[in-house]
C-alpha cells in the first residue's frame, strides 16, 4: 500500500480525484488506503484501480514505472470521466469550453461541496450559501481575494511569500489580519470591548442598504416616468433601447 500512495503522489493524483473516479466519498479512499491488502477492496473499485494503473493484479504495482508515458497515460483515463455535470431538472452545465485544469478545479469544488451535502446537509448549506455570495463579490471587492490568499497560506497550501495579486496591498492585508487572528486567537478582543465598534460595523451596513434602496427606487421612478413618456405599459426586447435612453434623459435632468 505504501508503493501505491508513492505512485499516486508521483502523479499527482490527489484523494478527492481519487475519490471522484471510483465513485466514493473522500473518506472513503483514507479507509482503502488504509488497508494493508488492495485484495480486501471492493471489487468493483479494485478493478476501476487497476484500469487506472494499467495492471491487471495488485502484484503489478511493484513494478510501475513513473514515466511520462505512464502519466499521461493515467491522465487520459482520468479525463476520460464526463465533462458535464448534471444538476436538478435534468439541465447539464457544460464544461466543454473550459479548459482541462480548469474543468478539473470546477469538477473538484462541486464534489466538495457534494460531500459536505451529504455530511451535514443544515450546516454545509448555509456555509456554502455564505460561499456563492463571497464568490458573486469576488470581481468587486479585492480585498476577498486578498482573503482568500491569507486563508491558504494560513492553511499551508501556499508559498507565505507568494503574492498572485497586487503583493503591496496583499502583504499589508495579510499582516493586518494576521496582527486580528492573534488577537482572535489570544482572547484579547472580548465581547463587551468590541461591541461599540460591531455597532459601527452594522450601521454602516445599514447605511450601504439604505443608499441601494434609495437608488433601485430612483432607477423604478426613471422606468415608470420613461413608459409613460413614451406611451409604453413594458419594457420588452422591442423597446428596450428607447426605455433606457430615456431612463438616462430623465435621470440627467437631475443633475
Amino acid at each position: 500500500m505504501d508503493k501505491l500512495n508513492e505512485i499516486l503522489q508521483e502523479v499527482g493524483i490527489s484523494k478527492v480525484k481519487l475519490a471522484k473516479y471510483l465513485g466514493v466519498s473522500r473518506q472513503m479512499i483514507y479507509n482503502y488506503l488504509e488497508m494493508n491488502d488492495i485484495s480486501k477492496w471492493p471489487k468493483d473499485k479494485k478493478m476501476k484501480l487497476f484500469n487506472l494503473l494499467d495492471i491487471k493484479e495488485a502484484n503489478d504495482i511493484d513494478n510501475i514505472k513513473v514515466d511520462a508515458e505512464f502519466i499521461n497515460k493515467v491522465d487520459m483515463v482520468l479525463n476520460g470521466e464526463s465533462s458535464n455535470i448534471s444538476v436538478a431538472h435534468s439541465e447539464t452545465i457544460e464544461f466543454k469550453e473550459l479548459k482541462p485544469r480548469e474543468q478539473e478545479l470546477l469538477n473538484d469544488i462541486i464534489f466538495l461541496i457534494k460531500e459536505r451535502f451529504i455530511e451535514n446537509s443544515t450546516d454545509a448549506y448555509i456555509t456554502y450559501k455564505y460561499l456563492l455570495n463571497f464568490v458573486q463579490g469576488l470581481e468587486n471587492v479585492k480585498e476577498l481575494k486578498y482573503m482568500m490568499g491569507y486563508i491558504d497560506k494560513l492553511l499551508g497550501f501556499v508559498n507565505p511569500e507568494e503574492y498572485s495579486f497586487n503583493e503591496d496591498e496583499q502583504f499589508i492585508f495579510e499582516s493586518i489580519m494576521h496582527s486580528a487572528m492573534t488577537l482572535y486567537r489570544n482572547g484579547g478582543a472580548s465581547k463587551t470591548k468590541l461591541a461599540e465598534q460591531h455597532k459601527k460595523f452594522v450601521a454602516e451596513i445599514e447605511h450601504k442598504n439604505e443608499e441601494k434602496l434609495s437608488r433601485t427606487q430612483e432607477i423604478n421612478s426613471a422606468k415608470i416616468q420613461a413608459l409613460h413618456e413614451l406611451g409604453y405599459t413594458e419594457i420588452n426586447q422591442t423597446n428596450a433601447s428607447e426605455v433606457l435612453a430615456k431612463i438616462a434623459e430623465i435621470q440627467s435632468r437631475d443633475v
